[in-house]
């Protein structure tokens, strides 16, 4: 008698566990939107020309840089470019958004002309503090970059730690 008890309380047991097993399993897998293009530019506030793009799980964003500031500013300005639009909330935003967002491309070009750099940023690699460091990076860059291009070059050596970039030999000799 004391067998069949615990028999059927193995057995019971086995029947919860099963149980618990196949409710876990069964949990929705999280919504991996996209954005429309539309939407990927209305995230931007840019003074200048923008277009965004979707290949695959990719956004590109392009934007036009000046060529007079490329002419001015020369290697510095034309590397910074990607990483000024790059590092931003808008792009954070966008990321929190869209999950099935995988990566955000900044493509920076000569307006109606040649492409001068690129930097592809992937969702994995800025946490919540590395994301932190970056908006306060950038800011400066930003907002003190003209008087103080130091604050520009880190911007650029920033970028390049973090991201997947190229850039125009054309404008940066390299």
């Amino acid at each position: 008698c004391i067998r069949d008890r615990l028999g059927a309380m193995r057995g019971l047991k086995y029947v919860v566990v099963m149980l618990a097993l196949a409710v876990g399993g069964c949990s929705e897998e999280p919504e991996l939107a996209l954005p429309s293009p539309e939407e990927v530019a209305s995230y931007y506030a840019y003074g200048g020309q923008l277009e965004a793009e979707l290949n695959g799980n990719v956004v590109t964003v392009t934007v036009s840089q000046p060529a007079a500031q490329i002419r001015r500013g020369g290697t510095l300005w034309a590397k910074v470019g990607p990483y000024i639009v790059l590092f931003t909330d808008e792009t954070h935003s966008l990321l929190e958004d869209f999950p099935g967002i995988a990566g955000i491309r900044v493509v920076t070009q000569v307006a109606g002309g040649p492409e001068v750099a690129r930097a592809l940023l992937t969702r994995a690699e800025l946490t919540g503090v590395l994301w932190r460091r970056s908006l306060n990076i950038a800011g400066k860059a930003r907002r003190d970059g003209t008087d103080r291009p130091s604050l520009l070059e880190d911007l650029v050596n920033w970028g390049e730690d973090h991201t997947d970039f190229e850039y125009s030999p054309r404008y940066t000799g390299r």
